[in-house]
């Protein structure tokens, strides 16, 4: 398929300006597209800026392509930080993780084992030794076994799509921020023409980008598109505190931790997601992580609790990415995934890729949306 005519530029709607379609965007933009980022809310403020954040491959392993796309996301990211500049948003340093139970420890190491045969980073540690040497406001028995993961690292997910997006925008790319996609328009052949917004303005283009997060399924319909998701809410709080205790993300027993840049951390459980539905406010939910939290991180026990937010995490219904064309609709393009923070950078640039020259490469070829049928 040939996507535009003749010499102009290929003009493209971003729908969705999170970490996905900001990185989607930024090398569109790069590479001579004309691109139009739309977010109903402001770029970056939506799952982007509510999730742990941690980029790895190490707990992706549930099938082999689909950790080879997260170490390529990795290694895209720390290109990505040598390109734009790495300060404010990339946080390497590595990531430890260590259980309160044999099952889990096992369980844990059996993981790492593989890992290892992948050829991926791990170190064993003492308790000890992490507090030495790593982490030493964390509370653990000297003895206790504790994995690390060098080469993991995070991102402050909203600096990220802020950086990227100024960049696009002085490179000619337009932001409508506040404005919602209601109608994507198709000529006689199938193939996308217009996008029209709720402030009433319609788009000319001849791409559309659906990296709309939890609303991803909403814009597939407008393309007569069943595109199924996952229900997957998370919640996520942030402390405030005086000064951050704790250098790297981590998995400790029952609550995950990070430094969320000064005078902030950011604590995660799955455990405490699993009550989202049961009715339990927000705020008892900040309690019950705040108090999770402070069992591994003593003095976390003097922060507050500053904001919290209940998000619904953006995976297609098997659990993987959906990106790339779909074959159905010439010019609509998916880049819908959890683990968005860590692929973000290799998606947007295979997705550019593939948008302007049609170049499919294999590392998408198990996460192609032609395999949900339209």
């Amino acid at each position: 398929m040939t996507i535009g005519s003749g010499n102009r530029p290929v003009r493209v709607a971003v729908i969705g300006v999170g970490i996905l379609g900001a990185s989607a965007g930024w090398h569109l933009c790069r590479h001579g597209a004309r691109v139009v980022f739309v977010d109903a809310g402001r770029p970056g403020e939506g799952v982007t800026d509510w999730s742990f954040s941690w980029v790895n491959a190490g707990n992706k392993t549930v099938r082999r392509s689909y950790f080879d796309l997260n170490v390529a996301g990795m290694a895209a990211h720390r290109e990505l930080a040598g390109i734009i500049g790495a300060d404010s948003w990339w946080h390497p340093g590595g990531h430890l993780r260590w259980a309160d139970d044999p099952v889990t420890h096992a369980k844990n190491l059996e993981t790492a084992e593989l890992l290892l045969d992948w050829g991926y980073r791990v170190e064993v540690c003492t308790g000890a030794e992490v507090r030495r040497r790593l982490e030493p406001a964390l509370a653990m028995p000297d003895e206790t076994p504790v994995l690390f993961y060098p080469d993991e690292a995070w991102v402050h997910g909203r600096r990220l799509v802020g950086r990227l997006v100024d960049r696009a925008v002085a490179s000619g790319a337009e932001l409508r921020s506040g404005t919602a996609v209601r109608d994507i328009g198709t000529g006689g052949d199938g193939s996308v023409r217009t996008v029209a917004l709720s402030d009433g303005s319609r788009l000319d283009v001849d791409v559309v980008v659906n990296a709309a997060g939890p609303a991803a399924s909403q814009v597939a319909g407008l393309v007569a598109r069943d595109l199924p998701m996952l229900r997957e809410p998370g919640v996520v709080t942030r402390l405030a505190c005086a000064q951050v205790p704790v250098h790297r993300a981590m998995h400790a027993p029952h609550i995950e931790i990070r430094p969320d840049g000064e005078g902030s951390v950011v604590l995660h459980s799955r455990e405490i997601d699993a009550l989202i539905d049961t009715g339990e406010e927000p705020a008892r939910l900040a309690r019950l992580l705040h108090d999770s939290a402070r069992h591994a991180v003593p003095v976390l026990g003097d922060a507050r609790v500053a904001r919290t937010r209940v998000s619904h995490r953006p995976i297609p219904a098997d659990g993987f990415p959906s990106v790339g064309a779909v074959p159905s609709v010439p010019g609509y393009f998916e880049a819908v995934s959890h683990s968005g923070i860590t692929l973000g950078p290799v998606l947007g640039r295979l997705l550019a890729a593939e948008i302007l020259s049609g170049k499919r490469d294999e590392l998408l070829a198990d996460f192609r949306p032609e395999r949900f049928p339209v």
